[in-house]
């Protein structure tokens, strides 16, 4: 199984002020006046008179701060009144922020330890070996357990569950192309039910020192395996970086903070989309919840080692496994990883996925150099 794997730096030009100015006993943050909403869209508006304040959905907490020349909300991981009052900094919260009231200063994870921003924002060695910054939430938030990852972006919210969930098979072919696709419809979402396998070439691929010529690829680089399981994707090519069919994911490319257009075609056909973390969630609801999810969404064959899915909503979901970012291929047959459109950070991206031996579906975050499936959504207005 995946695991996240984060270099963590930061680009001075891109966050220069990071050191939150405290505004005053009268906008702070006190637990007995906690504000708590039921979703991002419900937060207030975060202003400069607001910077330092606290918000929580649900139990999830957001500060309003200052990112350069942008006031927005930031979601964090821990809130005390010092840095020693924060959960351990691990290999797995790299990135993730905690916020000091007392000191009124936003910290982050970095090599399993909590640093001040500013401290970190300032330190010219870790300038000059940086290759990435860190990304505040903008058009995605999570929640966050020691089970399951919940994403929700404000293109959309989570629906309640369709029972029964209506199913229906289709086909549509990509004019591209000409491939055809299967196609079902499970509740009111219509998707792929198989993997995208358009030849997606037109942006450099960058890594470490050389440029790639491509940003999608066949498994093992073999044709075959195109054939049977679509292309795997750098969340770059999946997001259309430059623009290429739509301007909505124009600009969303590694080491570089993302501030998409929802609905985001991406690289997928005219009239679909590539899918929101919440739209992957609202997936998992419909099919009776993300604790079975991953069982029911699989297909009956491919798998290894017995991890053959129901299939029960002719999702059809193939272990199509991943490529990382040097170019080794790994977990065919174990691993199904499917790209969403919703960033983590400026060097990272949220995908779903499925393995082999679990029941349940995840979502997770990963490298954006990192080549996954990509299963499109049909766009609402073309249903």
């Amino acid at each position: 199984m995946l695991k996240a794997k984060h270099g963590f730096s930061f680009v001075v030009a891109a966050i220069s002020v990071l050191l939150l100015v405290a505004c005053g006993d009268d906008n702070s943050t006190k637990a007995s006046d906690k504000i708590v909403v039921d979703s991002v869209e419900d937060l207030s508006n975060c202003v400069a008179t607001k910077v330092g304040n606290l918000e929580y959905v649900d139990t999830v907490a957001y500060v309003c701060v200052e990112l350069g020349d942008k006031i927005k909300w930031v979601q964090v991981a821990g809130v005390g009144d010092n840095s020693e009052d924060f959960r351990a900094c691990t290999g797995k919260k790299d990135e993730l922020y905690s916020f000091s009231q007392k000191e009124n200063t936003l910290y982050v994870c970095n090599d399993e330890e909590w640093v001040p921003v500013k401290q970190l924002d300032d330190n010219d060695s870790m300038e000059e070996s940086s290759s990435s910054e860190a990304k505040s939430s903008s058009s995605s938030v999570t929640q966050q357990s020691s089970s399951s990852k919940k994403v929700e972006s404000s293109s959309s919210k989570v629906t309640e569950p369709v029972e029964p969930a209506e199913v229906m098979t289709g086909t549509m072919t990509d004019s591209r192309d000409g491939q055809t696709y299967k196609t079902v419809t499970i509740g009111t979402q219509t998707w792929m039910a198989q993997n995208l396998n358009y030849a997606y070439t037109d942006v450099p691929y960058k890594q470490g020192n050389y440029t790639s010529d491509s940003t999608s690829w066949c498994y093992n680089n073999d044709a075959n395996n195109c054939s049977k399981y679509g292309r795997l994707y750098t969340w770059v090519a999946a997001m259309d970086t430059v623009g290429t069919w739509s301007p909505n994911g124009k600009g969303c490319g590694n080491n570089k903070t993302c501030f998409p257009t929802y609905p985001v075609r991406g690289v997928c056909p005219e009239g679909w989309h590539l899918p929101t973390g919440a739209e992957f969630e609202t997936l998992f609801t419909v099919v009776g919840g993300q604790s079975t999810a991953c069982r029911v969404l699989k297909s009956t064959s491919g798998w290894n080692s017995s991890g053959n899915g129901s299939d029960a909503f002719a999702f059809s979901a193939l272990p199509a496994g991943s490529r990382d970012d040097h170019g080794d291929y790994s977990d065919e047959g174990y691993n199904a990883n499917f790209w969403s459109s919703t960033e983590y950070s400026s060097h990272s991206a949220y995908y779903m996925y499925l393995y082999y031996d679990y029941d349940d579906a995840y979502l997770d975050f990963y490298n954006k150099n990192y080549g996954f499936s990509v299963r499109c959504l049909k766009d609402a207005q073309a249903e």
